[in-house]
C-alpha cells in the first residue's frame, strides 16, 4: 500500500517567490500523493543585520507583520489553519497587488471565517520568538546563504525551486517528481540558472 510522500514548505507571506513555488506545490497536491506541512519563514530576521535599501527595509518590517499574524493563526487554531490564512494574506499582497496593512489581515482573516481582531497579533512581537524559532528549523536543512521558499522532504531540505509561472496539472507533478528526485541524492547541492522574467502571478 502507498503511503503520501510528507514534506515541509517554508514560506515568508511577503516574497512573490515563496508565493509561486505555494501555488505550484497546490497543483501537485492534485496530481501527486503527497502531504505538505507548512511552516512560517521571516526574511526580516534573515536580513537583520544586512544594509539594505529603504523599500527592502520596509519589506522586512512587513515580514514580521505577516509572520506574526500567520504564527497568532496557527498557534491559536492549529497548524491546518496555515495555508488557509498564508493564501488568504498572499492573494491580496501578489496578485492583488494591495499594501500589508491592519485592513489586509482583517480581509484576510474574515475570508477564513476567524476574528479580523486577530489582525492586531500584527503589532505583537511577543510571536518573534516563536517565529525565529520555525525559521531557525528551516535553516538549519539548508544553511544561512539561502532564503525562501524551502522546502524538506524526507528530512532533506533544499531551497527553490524557484519559478515563473507555476506549471499547472500533470506539469506540476513532473516538476515534482524531478525535484524529489534530485533531492534524494545525497550530494546534490545546486542547480540554478539567471532569472529572465519576474513572478507571473496570474
Amino acid at each position: 500500500m502507498e503511503t503520501k510522500t510528507k514534506a515541509e514548505f517554508w514560506f515568508d507571506p511577503v516574497c512573490p517567490w515563496a508565493w509561486m513555488t505555494s501555488r505550484w506545490i497546490m497543483e501537485v497536491e492534485k496530481v501527486r500523493d503527497i502531504e505538505i506541512t507548512w511552516n512560517i519563514f521571516s526574511l526580516g530576521h534573515l536580513n537583520k543585520d544586512r544594509e539594505m535599501p529603504e523599500q527592502y527595509q520596509a519589506r522586512m518590517g512587513n515580514s514580521w507583520f505577516c509572520g506574526r499574524v500567520v504564527k497568532a493563526v496557527e498557534e491559536k487554531f492549529g497548524k491546518d489553519q496555515v495555508l488557509l490564512i498564508y493564501t488568504a494574506i498572499g492573494s491580496r499582497i501578489h496578485p492583488g497587488a494591495e499594501t500589508v496593512s491592519e485592513e489586509v489581515f482583517r480581509s484576510a482573516l474574515s475570508e477564513i471565517g476567524l476574528d479580523p481582531e486577530l489582525a492586531l497579533e500584527m503589532n505583537n512581537a511577543a510571536w518573534d520568538e516563536k517565529i525565529v524559532e520555525s525559521h531557525e528549523r528551516g535553516i538549519k536543512m539548508v544553511g544561512d546563504d539561502v532564503g525562501t521558499p524551502i522546502i524538506a522532504i524526507g528530512g532533506i531540505g533544499f531551497f527553490g525551486p524557484v519559478i515563473s509561472p507555476a506549471p499547472k496539472g500533470e506539469e506540476a507533478g513532473k516538476l515534482w517528481d524531478g525535484v524529489v528526485l534530485a533531492a534524494s541524492y545525497p550530494g546534490f547541492f545546486e542547480l540554478k540558472r539567471s532569472r529572465n522574467v519576474g513572478p507571473i502571478l496570474n
